[in-house]
């Protein structure tokens, strides 16, 4: 008797590398991870430090966690860069253009963040990917409730097709369930 397995959805969190501990984010990232967890989603992050490891952290953390949800995409090279939450890690050697790779995932979680957030967020939107941003320092507080550019992405949702902003991990979350399932297109290759 043959088993299909059912793919479990990979979300991106990006944000910024290197915070202060204590900072606000991180303890924001680390909920969006362990609650992205929760919810059996794999969380994947550029797997270095701040927003990066909070959000592996914390999705070890959740009660339904399995070895190979986590996982990093390293810019780098060298696998023993990632941080020690990560199940998997991808060493790219790509440098920046590994913010293409974490893009990709079927969403994206961004928390503050600095130009690399950025360009993870444009790449996300380019990909149809559905995108939400923290209301917090940073470019997810900036752009959360726009719309990056003026294509159409997923005809059907018509005005609601923007960065989604969210106040809390929670709403976080929760907007990654609504939309998912309302994100069936992808970029396809030029």
């Amino acid at each position: 008797m043959k088993v299909e397995a059912v793919r479990r959805p990979l979300v991106a969190v990006v944000g910024n590398a290197r915070l202060d501990c204590g900072d606000l984010r991180l303890e924001i990232a680390y909920e969006v991870g362990r609650r992205l967890g929760q919810r059996r989603y794999r969380v994947l992050t550029g797997g270095l430090g701040g927003v990066m490891r909070a959000a592996l952290e914390g999705a070890r953390a959740a009660v339904s966690y399995q070895e190979g949800d986590t996982i990093a995409i390293l810019p780098g090279a060298d696998p023993s860069a990632a941080n020690e939450a990560a199940d998997i890690v991808l060493a790219t050697g790509l440098d920046i253009a590994r913010n293409l790779v974490v893009a990709n995932s079927d969403a994206v979680v961004a928390i503050g963040g600095g130009a690399g957030t950025l360009s993870e967020i444009a790449l996300a939107w380019q990909l149809r990917r559905p995108v939400v941003a923290l209301d917090v320092d940073g470019w997810s507080g900036r752009l959360g409730g726009l719309r990056i550019d003026e294509r159409v992405r997923q005809p059907e949702l018509g005005d609601e097709d923007v960065v989604h902003r969210a106040e809390s991990a929670e709403a976080a979350v929760a907007f990654v369930d609504a939309l998912l399932p309302r994100h069936p297109r992808r970029h396809r290759v030029v």
